[in-house]
């Protein structure tokens, strides 16, 4: 797991530093491990110069070749919970594809009134993670990025200055050289959001 907490603190650490230089003046502030925001599926907070605050969620996928979102629908079907997606009250999805270096802020309310008539239109697939010895499964929608860009007014998509390095023995190397075993063959990976919401304990 310390590859996957990895790739989740990447994403975060992108979104901090987009948010922060899109609003200079801006202050952000990581409540990933409040118990207050986990049940509301916001990561961060954006106090923006104005005094307003924004609520944003933060997404880490490490698939190298994906040009879809996945869309957590079920967070853990063993146990029938939620996936963040339906119910966070976040005010933007900050989605980062780590690979490809791109970071794409998605109006989340809007993004999710776009989707859920649609629903069915999109194929669901499974994940699988290993917690010690539980091994949970989520459920999720794979989204083209192109049908949301399409569908949804004010999706922002920013190529990131520069890649996370990625130095031998780190974290960020195990999720590199592990990415493969946190999921069934065939099976996407869902992508990565810190927090104890996600572990399924």
């Amino acid at each position: 797991m310390r590859g996957v907490q990895g790739a989740a603190d990447r994403a975060v650490q992108h979104a901090r530093a987009w948010l922060l230089e899109t609003e200079p003046g801006s202050r952000v502030h990581d409540v990933q491990l409040d118990p207050r925001f986990q049940h509301r599926g916001v990561d961060l907070l954006w106090e923006l110069p104005s005094g307003e605050v924004r609520g944003i969620e933060v997404k880490g996928d490490r698939q190298a070749t994906r040009r879809r979102y996945f869309f957590e629908l079920i967070s853990n079907l063993e146990k029938d919970t939620p996936g963040c997606f339906l119910y966070s009250g976040a005010d933007l999805m900050l989605y980062v594809f780590l690979t490809q270096g791109e970071l794409h802020a998605l109006p989340l309310p809007r993004v999710r009134e776009w989707f859920l008539p649609r629903a069915k239109e999109y194929a669901l697939k499974h994940a699988f993670t290993q917690t010690g010895a539980i091994r949970y499964t989520t459920v999720g929608a794979v989204v083209p990025v192109r049908d949301v860009a399409e569908g949804v007014p004010g999706v922002i998509t920013v190529k990131l200055k520069r890649a996370a390095p990625v130095m031998p023995g780190t974290p960020d190397a195990e999720a590199a050289s592990t990415a493969s075993t946190v999921s069934e063959p065939q099976a996407p990976e869902a992508p990565e959001s810190r927090g104890p919401r996600r572990t399924g304990t």
